[in-house]
């Protein structure tokens, strides 16, 4: 009986004893830091590995993460300068510093952050109208880290970055600006389209411009080169005409055969005869008529076929002339 009392005593020390050892014994994982406290008094940090401890003495509290944490708040409302509420999302990114500070200088520090940052964050943006909220995430962000900062040193905290995730204006000002952005695209679209075609219709009036150019200096060109060909043309007719020495009777010959061309011309509606038509005539019948200078063997044997020959020539060309005036007649009757 006494042996049974003493194994029970035994295994009931050996129990403390190993429940003692093991309260003794504190393994902190890294970047964790643990808070002890002896008799109710702040004693001691444990940093990350093995540490020993008085039993039933000092009082170890739980494990504070000393890595770098991202924490995001509700939307929270907030009223901007021009009476618009617009909720805004943010996401704050803090670092314990000093795991004594963070434990006995707040309470419940992630909740005192908070509330914080909202106080902050209506304070900034109540100073901003809702385009410059919109368009100032950089500056918020700034502001919000610097008053974070200052505020949660000495709560052992380091704020590093604080990001504003969203910022949410009511729907109607959401249409508003909607239809705002699509009007601005329309306007510069037609804008875009009037500058397209201006600068078309320039380009194609400088092109005609140029083809208008190009082609007057064509036609001058051209009308340059004909003119010097027809003065040409003309020079060596008269170069011709000097050089052969033609008498007054070919002249007046050549005048009648010109009668014809004239009268068909097409806008021959009134016909004048000159009045030099009687003596080219005259002319004519003269060169007809007359007795050709003979070559001595002519004049060695007269023939009555000469005569006869120059009597048929004087008969076609009086045809001829009646013909031209014949036509002419014709000519003036067509009118």
């Amino acid at each position: 009986m006494e042996t049974s009392a003493f194994f029970v005593a035994g295994l009931i020390v050996a129990l403390i004893a190993v429940f003692t050892v093991v309260r003794a014994v504190r393994i902190v994982p890294q970047a964790r830091a643990r808070n002890v406290e002896r008799l109710g008094r702040y004693h001691r940090t444990l940093k990350p590995g093995l540490s020993l401890v008085i039993p039933y003495i000092d009082r170890v509290h739980p494990v504070i993460d000393l890595r770098e944490q991202v924490v995001s708040f509700k939307p929270q409302p907030v009223i901007t300068e021009d009476n618009l509420v617009v909720e805004i999302d943010t996401v704050l990114y803090f670092q314990v510093t000093d795991p004594r500070a963070a434990f006995y200088e707040i309470a419940n520090f992630l909740q005192a952050v908070e509330q914080l940052t909202v106080t902050t964050l209506r304070n900034v943006v109540g100073s901003m109208d809702l385009e410059k909220t919109l368009t100032s995430r950089d500056t918020i962000n700034s502001q919000l880290r610097g008053v974070l900062d200052e505020a949660t040193g000495k709560w052992g905290l380091r704020v590093n970055r604080v990001e504003i995730k969203a910022i949410d204006p009511p729907q109607s000002i959401k249409d508003a600006m909607q239809k705002q952005m699509r009007a601005e695209r329309d306007k510069r679209a037609a804008i875009l389209g009037a500058e397209g075609q201006r600068q078309s219709q320039i380009l194609t009036a400088e092109g005609d411009k140029q083809a208008a150019v190009l082609r007057a200096e064509g036609n001058r060109t051209a009308a340059i080169l004909q003119a010097e060909g027809q003065s040409r043309a003309i020079d060596e007719v008269f170069q011709a005409v000097h050089r052969n020495d033609p008498d007054p009777k070919l002249l007046a010959y050549q005048y009648l055969q010109m009668l014809p061309q004239l009268a068909q011309g097409p806008g021959s509606t009134f016909w004048v005869i000159p009045s030099e038509m009687t003596a080219a005539l005259q002319g004519v019948t003269r060169a007809f008529s007359e007795v050709l200078p003979q070559s001595p063997a002519t004049r060695e044997k007269p023939s009555d076929d000469m005569a006869a020959q120059a009597a048929d020539d004087a008969a076609q060309a009086a045809e001829a002339a009646a013909a031209a005036l014949a036509d002419a007649a014709r000519a003036d009757r067509g009118v």
